[in-house]
Parts: structure tokens; sequence; C-alpha cells
């Protein structure tokens, strides 16, 4: 039995997210229905994780077992001929038979994109989120280095979110302008239902100078989701790597 692991770049504008669902056009369903297509087996797909209904990935991992004799080399060319064009596997890789796309990972990188143009985009508009008003990046950088560390994120969780404790790691967190696009970079050893979304929605708060940067402390401290920001939209929000 051979273990191989995918890195998925998606568009996931039409997609009803990663998850399997019935009669709901989703990732992962049309991914083991190209494998299964080419193995002639039943497989089951494990992704590091769902993304929601709009967000996209450039390096969401997956992994699958097979009996299948098709060469490492060939996999990503043979499954990508039978997919959508929105759907791509940029890589296929033998590893070991415990490698589990899951529990073995080590941290996660999301990307927010925003459109701060006074006018925004038409071709871009399902990539990224349009904020016509000016925002201050400078300030934004300052706030977004609160957020890194070991905290209890409630404040930034969406309500229905089934994780038992709303405690994460955030490694890292950067924010920089590309012309009229502002890129914010979260990586973190996990993150809640909408939580970069909701740190997102906060963020630009706080570059409209609604709330100040040291605020950020206080909002993470007193746990109300009503302190935060509101939540973005998903169509701005990538995936972009999971380290292992």
């Amino acid at each position: 039995m051979r273990n191989i692991k995918l890195i998925v770049e998606y568009d996931g504008t039409k997609f009803n997210g990663w998850q399997k669902q019935p009669d709901k056009l989703n990732i992962q369903g049309e991914i083991e229905k190209a494998i299964s297509e080419i193995t002639g087996e039943d497989i089951e797909l494990i992704g590091s994780g769902r993304t929601d209904a709009g967000v996209h990935s450039l390096g969401q991992t997956a992994n699958f077992k097979t009996n299948s004799n098709i060469p490492i080399e060939k996999f990503a060319i043979a499954i990508n001929s039978r997919l959508k064009k929105s759907i791509v596997i940029k890589s296929a890789e033998e590893v070991e038979e415990n490698f589990h796309s899951r529990y073995s990972v080590k941290s996660k990188t999301y990307r927010y994109i925003i459109n701060n143009s006074e006018q925004g985009t038409a071709i871009y508009r399902n990539l990224e989120v349009h904020v016509p008003m000016k925002l201050d990046v400078s300030l934004m950088k300052e706030a977004i280095k609160y957020f890194e560390g070991e905290h209890d994120f409630k404040a930034f969780k969406a309500s229905g979110t089934s994780s038992k404790s709303s405690v994460r790691t955030i490694y890292k967190g950067e924010i920089r302008r590309e012309g009229e696009r502002i890129i914010i970079e979260l990586t973190g050893n996990g993150f809640l239902y909408n939580m970069v979304r909701i740190i997102v929605g906060t963020l630009v708060d706080v570059g409209l100078g609604k709330i100040k940067p040291e605020d950020i402390k206080s909002i993470i401290e007193e746990e109300k989701r009503e302190n935060a920001g509101k939540t973005f939209p998903a169509h701005g929000l990538y995936l972009l790597k999971v380290e292992y």
C-alpha cells in the first residue's frame, strides 16, 4: 500500500468548501472522484483541514492510500486530466505510511488579500476583498504583533465552533502593501472557525482608526466576540502553505 501526498491549488469561488458533502460541489469529492477514475479504487482523501465556501488555496495538503502502480511522477498529470480547471494538483510524492495530512501538521499559513484602491477590480473580484477607504498600514503592522504568541482566541471565533479549546499559538503575523493591495499573512499551529477572517476585520478597524493597535491586547484578554471586528468575506482568504 502506497501513501501519496498531494499539494493542491484551487479557486474556491464556485465550491461549497473543501469538505465532502452530499449534493454540494466540494473540492475533496472532486479530487477523490478523479483519483478513483484513474486507480479503479475507492479513495479516501485526507486534507490538512477544511476550508469554507469561497476560500482559496495555494498549498492545501492532502494524502491518500493506494495499491496503484502508477509512477509517482505521472500521478499529478493523471489526476489533473480529470479535474475541473479550478483545481490543480501542483505536486504528488510518495511518503511514509504513517504520514497523515491532518494529524502531522506543525503549522499553517493563511494569506488575506485586500484591494485598497478607490474603485476596486472587476477581474479579481472573487480573489480579493475591496475596501475603498484608505487604510493606515503602519498602524495595522503595529496591531498584528499583538496576535503573536499563545492566546485564548475566544473573541476571534465564530459561534458554532466545535473546538473544545480556543487556545492557539500564532508564530508570525505580517502585513505588507503591494501597490493597491494589502497582504496579511498569519502562521500558527492551528486556527479556529473564521478566526483569520475576524482577525482581518479587526485589523481593518485599526487601519480605519476605529480602534488603536494597543487595544488588541485587551480585546484578546476580555474574550468577547463583540469587541473584535466583523468577519471579513471568505473570497479574500487563501490557505498558503502547510508545514510538517
